[in-house]
């Protein structure tokens, strides 16, 4: 009697346990990951390594056991009749039906929030022409090394490249920084995609925390311009990334009076202006002007 309930039990066991182990019914027309994987065991091995392997093993998107088939579609087709013709390839697709497969998950991340009105998408860049899904490592869907990054970037961008040869520029040449300590390459609503506005969010700020603020006393184009206002961003001929060859030929760009309307003295090209400019010791404005950014103490800016 004891031995038939063990063999009971043990058949119970048994059936619980093959209960488990047996896959969730899949929908109509799709066939799951390992059916894939028979054929692209590869490119299967690979993606598991990938951040991608989250949509394999979680429930949360709905895609458990099934990723492949998020992004190529159902492959029950592709099974029956193995063809390049019967299988959704994400990057042979335009580029606004591709990035629609991506957004369906990446939509809401702080980094994409901008991807509709950007200009790469504009452009009829898509995803895929930047992101190896399939890849892993270095060279893998997420590239890391700004080296790596910058000539990603450069491989477009041969313009702006070229600014980065001038004598003076941000160290992307020699792998300090990358494209994206600037730009947010999924998009944004602001110029050139970068991320910052002027001078009220990060951006060049993250590294000239020095001119941050907020001052007392404030450069005008410092809070609603931003650096750009003075400086060339990627690199320049002159000093400090300067705009113009001198710095009062920069700062005249605004402060510059003609004789007849100039009222206070202060400020002109010509006397009776305090600042004659045919003086050399006028000639360069941050020699008294020293807290160009902005100054807790001087309304004039001065040191």
């Amino acid at each position: 009697m004891r031995s038939i309930k063990l063999a009971v039990l043990f058949l119970i066991a048994t059936c619980v346990t093959t209960r488990a182990q047996t896959p969730a019914a899949l929908p109509a027309g799709y066939v799951g990951s390992e059916t894939c994987k028979i054929c692209h065991e590869d490119i299967y091995n690979s993606f598991l390594k990938s951040p991608h392997d989250a949509v394999e093993t979680s429930a949360k998107r709905g895609w458990e056991g099934r990723a492949c088939e998020a992004c190529h579609g159902p492959a029950q087709m592709h099974i029956e009749s193995p063809s390049a013709a019967t299988i959704r390839n994400p990057s042979k697709l335009a580029a606004a039906v591709a990035d629609k497969i991506c957004l369906t998950c990446h939509l809401n991340q702080p980094t994409h929030v901008g991807r509709l009105e950007s200009s790469h998408a504009k452009d009829q860049v898509s995803c895929t022409s930047c992101h190896k899904v399939h890849a892993n490592g270095p060279n893998g869907l997420v590239l890391r090394k700004p080296a790596a990054i910058n000539e990603q970037c450069a491989s477009c961008h041969s313009n702006v490249w070229a600014e980065f040869q001038r004598p003076n520029h941000h160290k992307l040449p020699e792998g300090a920084m990358s494209c994206v300590d600037c730009h947010n390459p999924h998009g944004s609503i602001r110029p050139a995609m970068t991320q910052t506005f002027a001078a009220n969010e990060p951006g060049c700020l993250n590294c000239h925390g020095d001119k941050r603020g907020p001052f007392t006393f404030e450069h005008g184009p410092v809070r609603f311009e931003g650096c750009v206002a003075c400086h060339e961003p990627h690199g320049s001929a002159n000093p400090r990334m300067l705009a113009r060859p001198e710095v009062r030929l920069l700062c005249l760009e605004c402060h510059a009076n003609l004789p007849t309307v100039n009222t206070t003295g202060t400020i002109g090209v010509v006397p009776p202006a305090f600042h004659d400019l045919r003086s050399p010791r006028f000639q360069n404005c941050t020699v008294c002007h020293q807290k160009i950014h902005g100054s807790y103490v001087d309304r004039n800016l001065l040191r």
